[in-house]
């Protein structure tokens, strides 16, 4: 029987891997950074979901044919950085600085942050780099973020982003600061804009390989999957709380409107 753990505070992720090793599990599935299963083992499956490059992580040889026992869904987070600026910087055209916030503990952050780095110089904006590693962290953040007249923030993928996403919308309505997010979980919580591949389209391919491989696949076998499903998602509600008008054009290449 497959069993499955969500990635939650990376210190923890070596004593769940080597639970489920213990279990003898028939499977394990890593969202978010699978570099902790394959430390604890090297026999059984692992399907993955990540926003790093498998293949320089090191988690497996090529996006065609894997090798080993890891496969799984690259899910494009590092290269969609610079489309999201581009976005929040058509939403609040005047904004001169941009905020990004990262949570420096998690492998993706170091290479978000050099895409991002290099798209605000090439759109001749300012960024300020905000790291929050605790929920203490992430009020610090805004309140740096408040004297360094941020006018947008970008919102880097992170596992405690996620888990912390109401205190995060919060913040942002508090400061009165446009946000862009990875996940349409936040929009629908109240987040103004977000732009990706939605994790459901992620988890349905995931269970499509898993029941390939319950039913006697090899990972090494199945290629890596990229998405070809990206959706906009904007909140009008949280706009006009902002005193932001959305460009008709933005609203125009919308996937969804929440109003």
């Amino acid at each position: 029987m497959p069993l499955r753990y969500a990635e939650g505070h990376a210190d923890r992720l070596p004593a769940l891997a080597a639970d489920l090793v213990g279990r003898k599990v028939d499977l394990i599935v890593a969202a978010g950074s699978a570099s902790w299963a394959k430390t604890a083992t090297s026999t059984i499956p692992i399907l993955f979901a990540v926003g790093i490059d498998p293949v320089a992580e090191g988690l497996v040889a090529s996006l065609a044919r894997p090798g080993g026992y890891l496969t799984g869904v690259a899910r494009f987070n590092v290269e969609l950085i610079p489309k999201r600026l581009e976005l929040l910087s058509e939403l609040v055209p005047q904004a001169k600085v941009i905020g990004l916030l990262v949570d420096p503990s998690i492998p993706i952050s170091a290479p978000v942050i050099r895409e991002v780095q290099k798209a605000a110089r090439a759109m001749g904006l300012q960024l300020a780099v905000l790291e929050a590693g605790t929920e203490s962290e992430i009020e610090t953040a805004f309140a740096v973020l408040a004297k360094r007249q941020v006018g947008g923030l970008l919102v880097a993928p992170a596992a405690l982003f996620f888990a912390q996403r109401q205190q995060l919308l919060a913040l942002a309505s508090r400061h009165a600061v446009p946000a862009i997010y990875d996940n349409r979980e936040y929009v629908v919580a109240g987040g103004l804009i977000t732009y990706d591949n939605p994790w459901a389209t992620v988890y349905r391919q995931i269970g499509i390989y898993a029941g390939k491989i319950l039913n006697g696949a090899k990972p090494a076998d199945l290629p890596v999957v990229q998405p070809t499903k990206f959706e906009l998602v904007i909140n009008l509600k949280t706009a006009q709380a902002l005193g932001l008008t959305v460009p008709q054009s933005l609203l125009a290449r919308a996937d969804e409107v929440i109003e």
